[in-house]
């Protein structure tokens, strides 16, 4: 099976930093994009940022200029760089990644996995 575990969230001070991290493991035979998105209370999931294997990185616009994605194909690895962190960068933090995956019986397949969700505080 596959796995998208993140690591690094917590608590931080407006203005502070944070670095994310997701590794996928499993049965992965090519991931073609990696990326985050966040739910905050009582909104919609958003996209955040991602990445292509090949380096190309989308930003969502309140987070241009703050925010740097990067992979690390490699340990089939995203990472997300949060600097000058606000107050309404508050949300859980999900990790995503578009892969082909080896599965019992069904073979070879495409998959849009999803990480467990890891918090990210950003309070005085």
């Amino acid at each position: 099976q596959v796995q998208l575990v993140e690591s690094g969230g917590g608590l931080v001070q407006p203005g502070g930093s944070l670095r994310l991290s997701c590794a996928g493991s499993g049965n992965i035979f090519s991931i073609d994009t990696m990326g985050w998105y966040r739910q905050a209370p009582g909104k919609e999931r958003e996209l955040v940022a991602d990445i292509t294997s090949g380096g190309i990185t989308n930003y969502a616009g309140p987070v241009k200029g703050r925010f740097t994605i990067s992979m690390d194909n490699a340990k089939n690895t995203v990472y997300l760089q949060m600097n000058s962190l606000k107050l309404e960068d508050t949300a859980v933090y999900y990790c995503n990644s578009r892969m082909r995956a080896w599965f019992p019986i069904r073979g070879l397949s495409e998959y849009d996995g999803w990480g467990q969700g890891i918090r990210v505080t950003v309070s005085s």
